[in-house]
């Protein structure tokens, strides 16, 4: 399915259409939300006119960390509907201040990130202990056009921040078919998807891959590549999706022995053997970059593993890595 379609889904809707970010003032007219504020960058500001028009105020995203950036937001947005227009920092940032404020939340995504379909995010720094609860936007607008122009190497690597979320759900305590059956296929179109040119891209089928996956991380969780990737961006400062590029096809590889019929069954949606998955996902990245040349701060690795190692979702993989694994793992990534 590459058309326009309504995904309807316990309390939250997915409009996926092609020109969704046009059409996104009358859509979340559609949709209940008719007196909302705008979270955005101004990139992504840039392809949308008629959303910050609609809004009663527009608030810049800033770069940095979601904690700091959802702390000084706090005071300032006042409404009680928020709408993302952006990336997954900007879409997170929405949901950390709703978890504090009760804010209802729609996301309108330009990347790949998948922010927009789950309930996975960090808080406000300094207001923990006002939390109401985690956020899930309850309304995504999903245009493929303006989820998929970033540049080739960006594109790819976000690409592989989407195959991440369906491909680490695979083998958690909280897997299950339904969401095995969403990674697995949303595995498979990223794939496609990627091996096609550029210029002859199926963006639909990026984009929906990257939604399937989303819902499979929502619904089953994470294990030790999202402690590895989201410890190393918080404390050796590598950029998001860059860093999920550079690690994944080494997690997957060292997964092989540990869930070796999941990683069948992925190796399989790639369209290669469990073998050859690193190298599929290598390819798939585009060969990304080391994280050394991302700028990542090894000074700072010895203060990562230690976090990882304390964080509860590394014991959701199976045969869970020591420090000596992580630590070679990492050192492979550099």
């Amino acid at each position: 399915m590459n058309g326009n379609f309504v995904w309807r889904d316990a309390g939250r809707v997915v409009v996926f259409r092609r020109d969704g970010v046009a059409q996104a003032p009358q859509l979340l007219h559609e949709h209940g939300f008719d007196s909302f504020e705008l979270l955005t960058t101004p990139r992504a500001l840039l392809g949308a006119p008629e959303l910050e028009a609609a809004a009663r105020a527009v608030h810049a995203v800033a770069p940095g960390q979601v904690p700091e950036i959802a702390a000084e937001l706090l005071g300032r947005v006042s409404a009680r509907q928020i709408v993302a227009l952006g990336g997954g920092r900007t879409i997170d940032t929405a949901k950390a201040v709703a978890s504090v404020s009760g804010a209802q939340v729609a996301a309108v995504p330009t990347t790949l990130s998948g922010a927009e379909l789950t309930g996975i995010h960090r808080l406000p720094a300094g207001a923990e202990d006002r939390v109401r609860a985690m956020v899930r936007p309850e309304l995504a607008i999903a245009d493929p056009e303006a989820m998929t122009t970033l540049a080739e190497t960006a594109l790819r690597a976000s690409a592989m921040n989407s195959l991440a979320h369906g491909a680490d759900s695979l083998y958690t305590p909280f897997a299950n078919p339904v969401a095995q059956m969403a990674a697995l296929r949303g595995a498979e179109l990223i794939a496609a998807s990627l091996d096609e040119a550029p210029a002859e891209r199926n963006r639909a089928a990026l984009a929906q891959g990257s939604l399937l996956c989303a819902y499979a991380i929502d619904s089953a969780m994470f294990g030790m590549h999202h402690v590895i990737c989201q410890t190393l961006v918080r404390i050796c400062g590598s950029p998001h999706a860059e860093t999920n590029a550079a690690i994944l096809p080494r997690v997957m590889a060292f997964m092989v022995p540990r869930a070796p019929d999941h990683l069948a069954s992925l190796a399989e949606a790639l369209g290669t053997d469990p073998a050859e998955i690193e190298t599929r996902i290598l390819e798939l990245g585009g060969n990304p970059s080391g994280l050394g040349d991302q700028g990542a701060d090894r000074r700072k690795l010895d203060q990562a593993l230690d976090s990882m190692l304390v964080r509860p979702e590394l014991a959701f993989t199976p045969e869970p890595p020591t420090r000596d694994d992580l630590e070679a793992l990492i050192e492979s990534a550099w």
